[in-house]
């Protein structure tokens, strides 16, 4: 018999600080409504559309740019590229972990391409992404 009521009372105790928990996260959930610093931020579905088509395009960059030209999307975007290029680019990671080099594949061997034209081709490459995600997803 005694048993049981020592389990009663810590049954009871437990729910007790339970409760008193409970109470004190609702208090502090209603101050914060109160003070304002829970404002909800909407976001309208465009916004959201445009923030998963820039994540996507940038999986499908780096899957271009790290692992190769391995799924059709990537393939259709390399192809796009160097048919607006009119050439063949190739597109590097060094071993030493430096930033990416862009190679032009010409008669006589690859040849690294001059920084601003990098950047030029690298952000023709991500609006031809983009475009190529925004026009496959649903």
């Amino acid at each position: 018999m005694t048993a049981q009521s020592v389990n009663v009372r810590l049954m009871l105790r437990t729910y007790g600080k339970q409760l008193t928990s409970a109470k004190r996260l609702a208090r502090f959930k209603r101050a914060l409504a109160l003070s304002g610093a829970q404002d909800l931020v909407s976001i309208s579905r465009e916004a959201r559309r445009k923030e998963l088509v820039e994540r996507i395009a940038q999986e499908v960059i780096e899957n271009l740019l790290v692992n190769g030209q391995d799924n059709p999307v990537v393939t259709k975007v390399l192809s796009d590229l160097e048919q607006e290029l009119g050439e063949r680019v190739l597109f590097d990671y060094p071993l030493d972990g430096g930033e990416v080099q862009i190679l032009r594949q010409t008669t006589e061997g690859p040849q690294e391409i001059v920084p601003d034209e990098k950047m030029r081709i690298m952000r023709r490459l991500w609006e031809i992404t983009l475009n190529k995600v925004d026009d496959t997803m649903l």
